[in-house]
């Protein structure tokens, strides 16, 4: 399969748009992404209308609805953002280290763009934008490739971008959206001396399939499988809180609660922590002894099978978990978790202690729901997304996760011995 003639040249274009870019002013930039903002909210009808024509091809009920849906609030939360992004310090030519060698040669690390940046999404009405800002205010172009679901609300932000590119006297190709097809993400996928990184953001599926058919850096992020563990020193009122909020504040998000791990001196409490879950139609997959604590309290109980361990729900559906002790617990979340976002409720500091510490994820939390993993809520401004491996970015991927660095050296003449 030859992919390469036409897709070549919108990346090479990309990578011609990605060197005047890194040459703009931080000014500048800053100015065109505040033009930006007041063009989406001048635009808003363009969106809501492109937007309702790809949501009328999703039944309501589909997790993905609510992640592609668009409504007023939501388009002026992303001209918000953008202006956000707008005032955050530029991450370029940041001095991340300097020091002199013994011949007198300074060397410093100095941050960098990264140059071209691909992202590769799913029904998310809100990524083109985000990725825009971030990526032009950290001197890099991009490349985007959407999910069918968003093609409509996709074509339509892409437009804006590019007529107030053009209108500021920038390269339209300094955001280009591929076609649909599968095609255009492998070109992407192998465009190696033309695309720098890839980030996928999406699900455990779309994720897997980027990084098998990567020849270009990837950072993967998304997939998350979210745990609370009810701790028994845990306060009744505090996990009723936080369980209810992580799991139904928005349940196709990533960082959504997926199981909640109960601490078997606590069964008891249940029914309590439990039941305002009922109220948003939330479905409870138990182990067994959770469904006896559980049973004639709480109207929409199952008894859970092996696979609903480990999964990410993205709905309202969530498993229960439960262990004899925090050890137990850590256990479980090390083979069942996804490296994203974990939570204890405890009351006890040397519980909660252990619990941070040994716990492997890009954020975990103390009392604290898991629906703040987001770069917006941590004050980073918009986010790419959440990475979850360890090299490069862990966590929230913002201005700085999307900048590189190069070493300046300068001296006086110096040579090296023969």
């Amino acid at each position: 399969m030859n992919l390469t003639t036409d897709n070549d040249n919108i990346f090479s274009k990309a990578r011609e748009a990605s060197r005047q870019i890194a040459a703009i002013a931080p000014a500048r930039t800053d100015e065109i992404l505040r033009a930006l903002a007041d063009a989406v909210e001048a635009r808003q009808e363009d969106l809501l209308k492109a937007n309702a024509a790809d949501c009328a091809a999703l039944d309501p009920s589909d997790s993905r609805y609510d992640r592609l849906l668009l409504t007023p609030e939501r388009v002026g939360a992303i001209a918000d953002g953008m202006r956000e992004v707008a005032a955050l310090p530029s991450p370029l030519g940041i001095a991340l280290e300097s020091f002199k060698r013994p011949n007198g040669m300074l060397v410093r690390k100095v941050s960098v763009p990264f140059g071209v940046i691909g992202v590769i999404f799913e029904a998310r009405s809100n990524v083109v934008f985000d990725v825009f800002a971030l990526c032009f205010k950290a001197g890099s172009a991009c490349v985007l490739k959407g999910g069918h679901e968003a093609a409509t609300t996709n074509a339509a932000a892409i437009t804006i971008i590019r007529e107030t590119l053009e209108a500021s006297g920038v390269p339209a190709d300094s955001a280009i959206l591929l076609g649909n097809s599968r095609d255009e993400a492998l070109a992407m996928l192998r465009a190696r001396g033309l695309v720098d990184l890839v980030i996928p953001r999406g699900s455990r599926v779309l994720i897997d399939w980027v990084r098998e058919n990567a020849q270009v850096p990837v950072i993967e992020t998304g997939a998350g499988v979210c745990h609370t563990y009810f701790h028994s020193s845990g306060d009744i009122a505090t996990g009723r809180d936080i369980i209810f909020n992580a799991k139904t504040r928005r349940v196709g998000v990533c960082n959504a609660l997926d199981c909640m791990i109960v601490d078997r001196s606590r069964l008891s409490d249940l029914p309590a922590i439990c039941y305002h879950l009922s109220d948003r139609n939330v479905e409870i997959y138990a182990d067994e002894e959770a469904y006896q604590a559980l049973k004639g309290a709480y109207p929409l109980l199952h008894r859970a099978s092996d696979e609903d361990f480990g999964r990410e729900w993205l709905s309202l559906r969530m498993s229960l978990k439960t262990v004899g002790d925090i050890d137990e617990a850590l256990d479980f979340i090390a083979v069942h978790g996804s490296q994203h976002s974990e939570c204890i409720v405890a009351e006890n500091r040397e519980a909660t202690e252990q619990f941070l510490n040994n716990v492997d994820a890009a954020c975990v939390y103390a009392n604290v729901s898991t629906a703040f993993t987001d770069g917006g809520q941590f004050g980073f401004g918009a986010e790419i997304g959440i990475s979850t491996q360890k090299l490069h970015a862990r966590g929230p991927m913002a201005l700085r996760e999307i900048t590189t660095y190069k070493y300046l050296v300068t001296g006086a003449g110096q040579t090296r011995p023969y």
